[in-house]
C-alpha cells in the first residue's frame, strides 16, 4: 500500500502537512525568514527515525518479556557544509533506565530494529552514516 501525505502552503514559510489524519505544522526560524510556528523538515527525518526504531525496540522487548524500563532516544546529526545540506552522520543514543535490565537482549532488540526492521533507518543509511549507541542506567553498553 502506498503512503500519501498532503502538504499545504499557508503563508510566509509556513506549511501544514497531513499524514494519517494528523497535522504537522512546518516552518523555519525567524532569522531565516519564517515565523517559527512549526517543526523544521530535516529534523523531522530524525523524529521519524527515532520513532520508527523506538517502536520496533519496544515491540521486540515486549516479546522478550522485558518491561518496566524508561527509554529516551537522543539523536544528533551532523550536516554537510555545502548545498544541498543534508545529514552525513547521525548518532542515535538509546538510553534505558531500570533495574535488572538484560544488556544482551536490549542490544539484540536495538540491532534488529536498525539492521532489519526499521524502514526509516534503511532509507537514511543510503545517505548518512548512522552510529548507534546503547546506554543502560547511563553506562554505555559495548557490543
Amino acid at each position: 500500500m502506498n503512503t500519501k501525505v498532503l502538504t499545504k502552503y499557508i503563508e510566509g514559510m509556513r506549511f501544514e502537512s497531513y499524514s494519517d489524519g494528523h497535522m504537522i505544522p512546518l516552518d523555519i526560524s525567524v532569522e531565516n525568514g519564517g515565523q517559527d510556528t512549526g517543526a523544521r523538515p530535516k529534523p523531522l527525518l530524525l523524529t521519524a527515525l527515532s520513532g520508527c526504531s523506538g517502536m520496533d525496540v519496544v515491540s521486540i522487548l515486549k516479546k522478550m518479556k522485558i518491561e518496566n524500563y524508561e527509554l529516551d532516544i537522543e539523536l544528533e546529526a551532523e550536516p554537510t557544509d555545502d548545498h544541498p545540506i543534508y545529514y552525513h552522520t547521525i548518532t542515535m543514543a538509546f538510553k534505558f533506565k531500570g533495574e535488572n535490565l538484560n544488556a544482551e537482549r536490549i542490544m539484540r532488540a536495538v540491532n534488529l530494529s536498525n539492521e532489519k526492521y526499521c524502514g526509516a533507518s534503511e532509507m537514511l543509511k543510503k545517505a548518512a552514516n548512522i552510529i548507534v549507541k546503547v546506554y543502560i542506567n547511563e553506562e554505555e553498553v559495548v557490543q
